[in-house]
């Protein structure tokens, strides 16, 4: 039975659509060809707002953010979350909570971490990690959850090492972030009140307050020292601001490369022939990693609250009114990319929406590539047979999700020298 349109409507407002993407990508597909700019209402429990899922006006609304600004509203939440906010405001304050000017004079405290000279500098750092996650998948004899032992764990070594923040915290970070992303993930949750969720965020606060504090007291040369030692006109950061900061590079600066390089894995194993490709022309290897990504897209949506009215794909979104911005869709736009369901290492261009644009574009976007091509440089040369041995599951979310689980059989060589 075909989807209708309301029904692909509502879909996007059911979080375990997103860990069944083929019916997320139903529902996007018949919104592209039918209603691109749809209004969606009627779902018991979400307040109304407009879906996007052209990548051209996916990307206008991104780069107008003077019309378009993440506050108060920069996630899809209930109805009741909403409420609560403009009672009581955001309970965390983080770059993708902030618009100009906050959100210019913040930014760059962190940005300079991220530019291509920097990582340069990091290059051999990650490539080692990326080794060491290698060389473990190989001594577990043959059978791991490529997401539980790899994908997860190495990009949270990465951003924890660039952050300065000791291995015997890494459990704890990585509970946190899952508990925060995965609100509506029956297994990743702490609870499903808003109590819950403020005991998440509650911790958070507690951990980094305690390294701003330190940072503050002890410089050191790492990350976390530059944001709680950061300044503007003079002052430190607040508390509030100093702490967002943290959780979203600490946070996001792991999860979403971790969903990349899991889906990407699974990507492989159900293309080999691409698989194989790549083990034939190495050099295809950039190339694969942003097919991966667009593959994956593991920010499914953003929204963004309209200041004035706005004239978009022929529907007037007018002030006030909200839209959320469909990246999955934007990177299966037939006007935008040849046979765009097909995964292809090859795909030259490939502009994919995955890291979002203008002001709010990805911070870590170069971070998520240089990890993901290390990775798989190490991996593939080594990796003779693969095969799924059991279910693949997704995390249950409407706003970062991708596997949760990979469970894999292999046949690899036991070292980078053997």
């Amino acid at each position: 039975m075909t989807m209708s349109v309301e029904q692909a409507g509502l879909t996007l407002v059911d979080p375990t659509a997103y860990a069944e993407e083929f019916r997320l990508h139903e529902a996007c597909t018949v919104l592209r060809r039918e209603s691109p700019v749809h209004w969606v209402d009627g779902r018991p429990g979400y307040n109304p707002f407009w879906v996007v899922t052209l990548r051209a006006d996916i990307l206008e609304i991104e780069k107008n953010h003077e019309v378009f600004r993440n506050a108060p509203r920069p996630i899809l939440v209930p109805a009741a979350e909403d409420a609560r906010q403009a009672e009581q405001g955001q309970m965390l304050r983080t770059l993708i909570n902030i618009d100009d000017p906050d959100h210019r004079a913040l930014r760059p405290i962190a940005a300079d971490w991220f530019r291509p000279k920097t990582l340069r500098t990091m290059q051999a750092n990650v490539n080692q990690l990326a080794r060491r996650y290698v060389d473990l998948m190989a001594e577990r004899g043959g059978e791991c959850d490529f997401v539980a032992d790899v994908a997860v764990h190495y990009p949270l070594q990465v951003i924890m090492s660039l952050l300065g923040l000791p291995e015997s915290d890494f459990p704890r970070m990585l509970k946190l972030t899952q508990e925060i992303f995965g609100g509506d993930d029956p297994e990743r949750r702490r609870g499903e009140t808003t109590e819950d969720h403020l005991a998440v965020i509650l911790d958070f606060f507690a951990y980094f307050q305690t390294l701003i504090n330190d940072r503050r007291a002890n410089p050191t040369e790492d990350l976390a020292s530059a944001i709680a030692n950061a300044r503007i006109d003079g002052e430190f950061l607040s508390d509030v601001d100093a702490v967002g900061y943290f959780v979203i590079i600490a946070t996001a600066g792991h999860d979403t490369t971790s969903s990349t390089i899991a889906g990407g894995m699974h990507a492989l194993l159900q293309h080999p022939d691409q698989l194989d490709l790549l083990r034939q022309y190495p050099d295809l290897m950039p190339r694969a990693v942003e097919e991966m990504i667009r593959w994956t897209t593991p920010v499914k949506t953003f929204m963004r609250t309209a200041v004035a009215d706005h004239q978009i794909g022929g529907s007037t979104v007018k002030q006030g009114q909200q839209v959320l911005l469909m990246y999955p869709s934007g990177n299966r736009d037939e006007a935008e990319f040849d046979e765009p369901f097909t995964f292809d290492i090859t795909r030259k261009p490939n502009r994919h929406v995955a890291f979002g644009a203008g002001v709010h574009f990805c911070l870590g976007a170069q971070l998520a590539r240089m990890e993901t091509q290390a990775l798989f440089t190490q991996l593939i040369p080594r990796l003779h047979h693969t095969e799924i041995t059991g279910p693949v599951t997704g995390v249950t979310s409407t706003f970062v999700s991708g596997l949760k689980q990979l469970p894999v059989r292999y046949r690899m060589t036991a070292s980078a020298t053997a």
